[in-house]
């Protein structure tokens, strides 16, 4: 079922999307600012999310967010990857005033001083600890990252590239970054749920319309280059299991050639039936559990291939192993049926996932900033158009062994391989 919406935009930028579901007495309020770790300087890394934390910390007028939002019946959170940084709430639709004065006050004006900055540096670098370090596999990503990516910003983290960014962070370099992305021409906003379009461009016209502009900063960000070569690296841990890493660079989360990859991944590794799963996993029970995916970014981004290898599996006849699954789909198209029933699985998905007002609220901004939010409607017919030639075209285009970061995860009391 398509997600209907109104657009208004307001003379400061502020795009605001409205999708009016009488199905439920709540609304969902979803802010998104165009900024992500991408956007970083490569000498001053975390800083996106950073800033997620820190908005926490309330507003110049609003010391107490949490507070206001609970005795509105809301609760919040917010989220950072490498291409933006968003935040939702959800509250009763008849409370929703509450949710743009509290949003709208901190955009106008973040509560920022030395002793919060402190606060939420220490949070940052224990979540760092927890997170990357003190958890089994939690550094993968930040050795696979920079194996995969040379030149693109792709190739650090939202946590950033070493922590010591975060620890050195001064309170101008904050408010530099708070000035530069935290206004109005770099933000989305939409609402969703038991709201009235008209009456949420009011709410916006009120609470943001006075905000200034600000300046949308420009982005030339590095292109990577062709990879000709294939990249390895193998370290030690104390794990549980070995770990085996294969990235692929494909294209961006706005190309054409999105759906076919997407769907190629689930083909090898989504449930029961996929091919990795029959094939090595109860057929020739080389790895515990196999996994692909796309990073979906919006830059060109990765297809990764994860598996967890058998104790007694040699790490070079896995590797291989899958080797021959993906060139196998490079050689011969897949069957109908076979395409048909991951297509119908995305489909199941999507409609799951738009059921709750929240995705929809965060999908429309999404999707606005890639273009047109009504890009969320037409997802499922650029996925049926998919037909078996083009996931083969993918396969042979994807999976170069020149082209291929290989990260061998290595459990210490491994020996084999």
């Amino acid at each position: 079922m398509a997600v209907n919406f109104e657009r208004h935009t307001l003379s400061n930028g502020l795009r605001v999307l409205a999708h009016r579901d009488p199905t439920t007495p709540m609304a969902a309020f979803n802010l998104l600012y165009d900024v992500g770790a991408r956007d970083e300087h490569p000498d001053r890394t975390g800083f996106a999310h950073l800033f997620e934390h820190l908005m926490f910390e309330g507003s110049v007028h609003i010391p107490d967010y949490d507070v206001r939002l609970q005795r509105a019946g809301g609760e919040n959170n917010a989220f950072t990857t490498n291409d933006i940084t968003n935040y939702y709430l959800t509250l009763p639709a008849v409370n929703l005033e509450t949710a743009f004065w509290l949003e709208s006050d901190r955009m106008l004006g973040l509560a920022l001083s030395e002793e919060k900055l402190e606060t939420q540096k220490n949070v940052v670098v224990e979540e760092y600890r927890q997170s990357y370090l003190n958890q089994p596999y939690g550094d993968a990503w930040l050795l696979l990252r920079p194996l995969a990516w040379q030149r693109h910003p792709y190739r650090w983290a939202t946590i950033g590239k070493s922590i010591d960014h975060i620890r050195q962070a001064r309170l101008e370099q904050v408010r530099d970054f708070f000035r530069d992305y935290y206004h109005p021409g770099n933000a989305i906003l939409a609402v969703a749920g038991q709201v009235d379009p008209q009456h949420v461009f009011r709410l916006a016209e009120t609470w943001f319309g006075d905000i200034p502009p600000g300046k949308r900063p420009g982005r030339v960000l590095p292109a990577e280059a062709p990879v000709i070569r294939q990249r390895r690296l193998r370290v030690e841990r104390d794990v549980p299991s070995t770990q085996l890493y294969l990235a692929f660079h494909t294209c961006g989360r706005g190309d054409k050639d999105f759906f076919p990859a997407d769907l190629l991944s689930d083909i090898l590794a989504s449930g029961e039936s996929a091919r990795f799963a029959r094939r090595l996993v109860r057929g020739r029970k080389l790895v515990g559990e196999a996994h692909a995916y796309l990073t979906g970014s919006l830059d060109p981004g990765l297809f990764l291939v994860q598996a967890t290898l058998h104790r007694e599996a040699a790490f070079g006849a896995v590797e291989e192993a899958i080797w021959e699954e993906l060139q196998a789909l490079s050689e011969e198209p897949v069957g109908g049926q076979e395409l048909q029933k991951v297509k119908n699985k995305v489909e199941a998905a999507h409609t799951f996932a738009e059921s709750h007002v929240l995705a929809k609220a965060i999908n429309l901004a999404y999707y606005e900033l890639m273009g047109d939010a009504g890009l969320l409607n037409r997802q499922m017919e650029a996925y049926a158009r998919v037909r078996p030639e083009d996931i083969q075209q993918q396969a042979k285009s994807l999976f170069r062994r020149e082209g291929a970061a290989i990260l061998h995860y290595a459990a210490r009391e491994t020996v084999n391989g």
